[in-house]
């Protein structure tokens, strides 16, 4: 076992990675490039020193080349940020991305709410939108400047701040959960929030509208992931599958 450099620490994510937008799980690909399981589990902590010979058996098996692999770019940060409505699934499934990723998970409105002091029904009622859009545009800069990769999902409003929105998409690889009408209430009442229904009556007339005015804003994500009739797990995978192959910094 060898101490870890940016170079072994590089190969090891980048083989993640790989092997993860595949859907192999470790043992699958220590079988596939005749490496051990032991040994490639050292390579993906960033400890294993591979020899060239090992590195293209390992390479073929991930359909890459070995250049590809040890490429420096694997150290650059990633930012993964998922949009959508309430209800859109943005939570489930940026959990279980970062634990795929093996990177922190962070939603937006928990960090403006730390920033604020304040629950955000409480930030909006006593402070208005536009203070509210003030500390999500600086909580954001703060996270875009953070040199740590992590999976963040960000409120469904976000995309309606011209601004915040072309900060978020020139830093981040932008994935639009799309969910149908339905979808959204049935999620939003599953996690017992009967707001909607006893609060007003044409809730669901309101929702179309509102999926309506924001599709197209949706729409200028990097990615758009069609959740209807998918497991979170299975979004999940398909999340991973389309991210690009250099990670954005």
């Amino acid at each position: 076992m060898s101490e870890a450099t940016p170079v072994l620490v590089a190969l090891g994510q980048r083989t993640r990675e790989r092997r993860q937008a595949r859907g192999l799980t470790q043992r699958e690909l220590a079988e596939r490039s005749g490496v051990s399981l032991r040994f490639l589990m050292d390579v993906e902590a960033g400890r294993g020193n591979i020899s060239v010979r090992r590195l293209a058996d390992l390479a073929t098996a991930l359909a890459t080349t070995p250049a590809d692999l040890v490429s420096s770019d694997t150290a650059a940060p990633r930012l993964v940020a998922l949009l959508g409505l309430r209800g859109a699934g943005k939570t489930t499934v940026g959990r279980r991305l970062s634990r795929r990723l093996r990177v922190p998970f962070v939603e937006l409105d928990r960090r403006i709410e730390q920033r604020a002091g304040l629950a955000l029904g409480e930030l909006f009622s006593l402070h208005g939108e536009a203070y509210y859009r003030q500390v999500e545009l600086e909580v954001l800069r703060e996270i875009v400047e953070s040199p740590r990769s992590i999976v963040m999902a960000v409120g469904g409003g976000l995309v309606t701040a011209a601004n915040t929105y072309d900060l978020l998409r020139a830093h981040a690889t932008t994935v639009w959960l799309r969910a149908r009408p339905e979808d959204y209430w049935t999620r939003v009442v599953r996690q017992g929030d009967r707001r909607p229904i006893d609060t007003h009556p044409q809730a669901r007339a309101a929702l179309r509208g509102l999926i309506s005015r924001r599709n197209a804003l949706y729409a200028r994500a990097d990615v758009t992931i069609d959740t209807a009739g998918q497991t979170p797990a299975q979004v999940v995978d398909r999340v991973l599958r389309s991210l690009p192959t250099r990670p954005t910094s």
